[in-house]
């Protein structure tokens, strides 16, 4: 059982949030990397909406294992939407890095590396614009870990980060993001033939069903039911959120003093 959730709502929230945290840092311009894919086209169209395509720039990063489909929906997603984006292959900075390491990488460490490749080559512009990173991960893989550490993770903000997947496809259609983008199986495009639900084990829909679950604290019985799993499915779910918590956190901080950083000295992150 999934929340009912006002779409639209959300995405007046979503504007509100963009548009006084962006203001907020003394910016006008956001940087978005294009994948492709659903997140990453709907937090490009929310913002055009709230600061239109002249301050937001977004960047296709593709490597040798980027599906060519990715290529086609991006084009689609610019040409529909009038957003500008630049292209840049990042497939030789992966392998300048992975030749200097001592030892053969697996797919694993180079999906890693690949995330990292592009966040800097993200901040590099967002330093070039005067502008911030926006992010493109939504609930369900940020409450699982699914994202590279100072990769696809290291944002400055994330407009999707509290909506799960199967809302984020709502509110893609809200958006009117074309259906070719929005059927489509979501994949990081990290290696040949990888999906996200295929990586996770579960469906998209699946997952949210046990995420909402243990987000209303109901029994691992009662969520197994409503997800139509077993116990052991959702145990595991709760497992890879228990073991990603770091990568939802600042680097934790031994307290010594009155007041420690990130941990009781807090400063508000959004006013207004």
């Amino acid at each position: 059982m999934m929340p009912k959730t006002d779409i639209k709502e959300a995405k007046t929230v979503i504007l509100s949030f963009l548009q006084t945290y962006v203001r907020n840092a003394g910016c006008t311009d956001v940087v978005i990397g294009l994948s492709g894919g659903i997140d990453s086209a709907t937090v490009a169209v929310l913002c055009k909406h709230a600061f239109g395509k002249n301050h937001v720039h977004c960047y296709f990063l593709p490597e040798k294992t980027t599906p060519k489909i990715d290529y086609v929906h991006k084009d689609l997603l610019c040409s529909s939407f009038g957003l500008p984006c630049q292209d840049v292959d990042i497939t030789s900075t992966v392998n300048h890095i992975t030749a200097q390491l001592s030892t053969k990488v697996d797919k694993h460490v180079c999906a890693n590396i690949k995330a990292r490749v592009r966040m800097t080559i993200l901040y590099a512009y967002a330093n070039i614009h005067g502008g911030l990173v926006c992010g493109t991960s939504n609930k369900s893989e940020i409450l699982i870990g699914y994202c590279t550490k100072y990769g696809d993770g290291g944002v400055d903000i994330q407009p999707l980060g509290d909506l799960y997947k199967t809302q984020v496809y709502e509110l893609a259609r809200v958006l009117k993001i074309p259906d070719e983008i929005i059927t489509k199986p979501p994949t990081a495009g990290l290696w040949h033939g990888q999906t996200d639900e295929q990586e996770i084990g579960c469906t998209y829909h699946t997952l949210d069903c046990i995420l909402y679950g243990l987000e209303q604290k109901r029994s691992l019985q009662q969520i197994a039911e409503d997800a139509g799993v077993s116990v052991a499915e959702v145990k595991k779910i709760q497992n890879m959120r228990k073991q990603s918590e770091h990568k939802r956190h600042t680097p934790l901080i031994p307290k010594i003093g009155i007041r420690t950083p990130g941990f009781d000295w807090r400063s508000p992150v959004v006013e207004g």
